[in-house]
């Protein structure tokens, strides 16, 4: 009980600072000027602030600082440290840019960290594929390329208002809510944490219009270190051996849940090397600039990225009720992951230039009317 308590008020706690911190942060951005502006990559049509991941820190912060009062949560302070450096280097790239092989070099440093800071890594396969411990001379390196792809996937679907942020929630609940079931309160607390201070950064990047603020790559590389930690965790502490319900594949349910922005790095990276390009070279070719091409709202694109999430998650969930074996689990993930990420964007693509299609994707533009423009207004603090 003592356990549920703290995660609730700490959750609360992240939830009321970001609410409080949100509009002395906006007011900052705008006075400063610090603003993320329309390019031909961009795509929305005025300049926007972007301290959002500074407002996100702070609620973490707090929630954490809450529950500090009530257990010990040193075990946490590693992966608390890497946050704040991530917020600090992506804060840094907002301003001023910085190359993508030096962004590489300390994303690489922060995945090391944890690993060593934690004694923690991807070292154990579970039984997929017969494999089960690993020695961490091949473990490391394996981390830490899968904890750069993660950050570097969250960084790169940050294009649409309400999408990183949205997928992070999620995966934040799934992983709070898989280390409260396993009595791992320290990091349960810290994914909560997490999912709440983003909820009244969402709403008023969603339905907001002066409200709106960018999260900016300070945040997505913060919420990237976190997301790499929750898997580093997940995969190398438990395990069918260590309390996870018999026959499960973490490797695929954690794959399942980053389905999206996985999937859709993999593929715009690859296409950027077919073409002899950088894989870090920026264009419109990510799923969410498929949708938006189409005339899709922002809005109906962050929630159709988000369910495509949960369909692959949930292929994973029903391939375990259904006993099949880990080897299947995985496979099953990556299937469903090609049809419903790649598929679609490939489906989007070729119905681009349909009439048909077109109108239907314009309809998707409900924020511009009826309820929404009257809670817009209400958020954004206007007058009648």
């Amino acid at each position: 009980m003592k356990d549920l308590l703290i995660i609730i008020l700490s959750s609360l706690v992240a939830l009321f600072s970001v609410s409080q911190v949100h509009s002395k942060i906006l007011r900052i951005a705008k006075a400063r000027n610090l603003t993320d502006n329309p390019g031909e990559r961009k795509l929305q049509r005025h300049p926007v602030p972007m301290l959002g991941g500074i407002a996100v820190f702070m609620g973490v912060i707090c929630g954490l600082g809450m529950a500090c009062t009530m257990a010990d949560l040193t075990l946490i302070f590693p992966i608390v440290m890497m946050m704040a450096a991530m917020l600090y280097i992506g804060a840094l790239d907002d301003l001023t840019g910085l190359s993508p092989i030096f962004r590489i070099i300390i994303e690489i440093f922060a995945v090391l960290v944890l690993i060593y800071g934690s004694g923690m890594c991807i070292d154990n396969f579970n039984g997929l594929w017969g494999i089960y411990q690993i020695p961490w001379t091949i473990a490391v390196p394996l981390t830490v390329f899968a904890g750069v792809g993660i950050i570097n996937s969250i960084n790169m679907i940050d294009g649409i208002n309400g999408l990183s942020s949205g997928l992070c929630i999620a995966c934040s609940l799934y992983f709070g809510a898989n280390y409260f079931h396993l009595d791992d309160i320290p990091n349960s607390v810290v994914a909560f944490t997490m999912a709440f201070s983003l909820m009244p950064f969402l709403v008023h990047n969603v339905f907001g219009s002066k409200s709106r603020m960018f999260i900016g790559d300070a945040g997505t590389m913060m919420m990237g270190i976190l997301l790499t930690w929750f898997v580093i965790r997940y995969l190398s502490f438990y395990g069918i051996e260590r309390g996870l319900p018999g026959g499960l594949c973490p490797i695929a349910n954690s794959l399942s849940i980053l389905s999206v922005p996985v999937f859709d790095t993999l593929r715009v990276m690859v296409m950027r090397m077919i073409q002899g390009r950088s894989p870090f070279s920026p264009d419109r070719t990510h799923l969410h600039h498929a949708f938006v091409d189409c005339g899709f709202s922002h809005a109906f694109t962050a929630v159709s990225e988000i369910l495509i999430s949960l369909v692959v998650f949930l292929t994973s969930n029903i391939a375990y009720w259904l006993n099949l074996s880990a080897d299947i689990q995985l496979y099953l993930v990556i299937l469903s992951g090609a049809i419903f990420v790649w598929g679609t964007y490939f489906v989007l693509v070729r119905l681009k230039k349909s009439r048909g299609f077109k109108f239907f994707a314009l309809r998707t533009h409900f924020e511009r009317k009826g309820w929404w423009v009257v809670y817009q207004d209400w958020l954004d603090g206007k007058k009648k």
